[in-house]
């Protein structure tokens, strides 16, 4: 099969790989039908996250059709559209018994694309295949659902509950890539008084405007100053950091409130600064975390439902699942292409723009 392979930091290529097959009795094998680029890929390819071995193959989420199953699995079979989720779950170790399978100690939690060859391929293996895939309603498009994958499921937990959003609440999301913009749709369930959106690319900050940010501002035009004003001088009671670079992290600590929340979701590959020495007074609570997934059924049920945005309102480019090269480029470069979230196979609609032309 192809697959998009990981060659070491800066490198990696659409290449021929041995097909997957069931290696442990819970494991499935999902024959690809869409998948997507996350920002975190690009954080690999920087070398960002040294745990990834050059040879692994690439991509954490994915929707597809399941082909073979190990003896073990009893939620799906054969012939089940699926969808794979970027985490997986042992269901049985501490963490997991939590609900935090993120830190699945048992061979589980982020490993797709990171410690196991991931969904940038033709077919994927994933392992603990109960919980770490869902049935999909037939309700709900591949585009739609590969969504749910990881950037809405990680703006829910990660993002608004972590940040513990409140009606009310003034919020603001440094960031609008694809994270960003679906914090400010999930933020909005929870009918906060005002969503502010920093960004520096002019039409990340009119996607978040309509994905119902209430004020935009450019990361280089004061937006401090912007939240002051907006809140009479006592600061965001949460700030969403969306970015994963020091500068956006420090930025939202001094936009805070006191008492107030900074929920850090963003991929981080260099030390940001903890200013304690103004921190340490304001009782203001800071949140980490990798996504665990557990909203996933829940998600699932709200997209079937027409509650969250569908893949019209983030996805701006499409690919065949061959053209995978072209699309990490044009996803790598989304400052000149305009690109939020790309989807390669699934349903083509050359109605709309994909790539620009190259102008690299």
């Amino acid at each position: 099969m192809k697959a998009m392979v990981f060659q070491g930091p800066g490198r990696a290529s659409w290449q021929d790989v041995p097909d997957p097959g069931v290696k442990d009795p819970a494991d499935a094998v999902v024959r690809v039908g869409a998948v997507t680029i996350c920002g975190t890929d690009l954080h690999i390819l920087k070398g960002d996250v040294p745990e990834v071995s050059a040879g692994t193959v690439l991509g954490h989420e994915a929707v597809g059709e399941v082909v073979d199953v190990g003896s073990d699995v009893r939620t799906v079979r054969p012939g089940d559209r699926v969808l794979v989720s970027c985490i997986c779950s042992c269901g049985r170790c501490r963490f997991c018994r939590e609900g935090r399978y993120g830190q699945c100690r048992a061979g589980g939690g982020w490993v797709l694309g990171h410690l196991i060859d991931g969904t940038q391929a033709e077919y994927v293996r994933v392992p603990f295949a109960d919980l770490s895939v869902h049935p999909l309603p037939s309700a709900v498009p591949d585009e739609d659902a590969v969504l749910l994958a990881d950037i809405f499921p990680t703006a829910y937990e990660v993002g608004v509950l972590n940040g513990q959003i409140r009606p009310g609440d003034t919020v603001v999301v440094v960031g609008t890539g694809p994270i960003g913009l679906a914090t400010i749709a999930a933020a909005r369930l929870y009918t906060p008084a005002r969503i502010i959106a920093v960004d520096l690319a002019q039409t990340r900050l009119e996607a978040a405007r309509g994905m119902g940010a209430d004020a935009v501002v450019g990361a280089n035009d004061a937006p401090e100053a912007l939240v002051r004003d907006l809140t009479d001088g006592l600061g965001a009671d949460v700030a969403v950091e969306a970015v994963g670079v020091p500068e956006s992290f420090e930025a939202c600590t001094r936009m805070v409130r006191p008492g107030g929340r900074v929920a850090n979701v963003g991929v981080h590959g260099k030390p940001a600064a903890l200013h304690l020495e103004d921190l340490w007074v304001k009782d203001v609570t800071i949140t980490t975390g990798l996504v665990d997934t557990y909203s996933t059924p829940l998600l699932l049920r709200m997209m079937a439902a027409g509650s969250l945005p569908a893949a019209a309102a983030l996805v701006t480019h499409r690919f065949d699942l061959g053209e995978m090269e072209e699309a990490y480029d044009v996803f790598s470069r989304a400052d000149r292409t305009g690109a939020l979230k790309v989807v390669l196979g699934g349903a083509r609609d050359d109605r709309l723009e994909r790539a620009v032309a190259q102008d690299s």
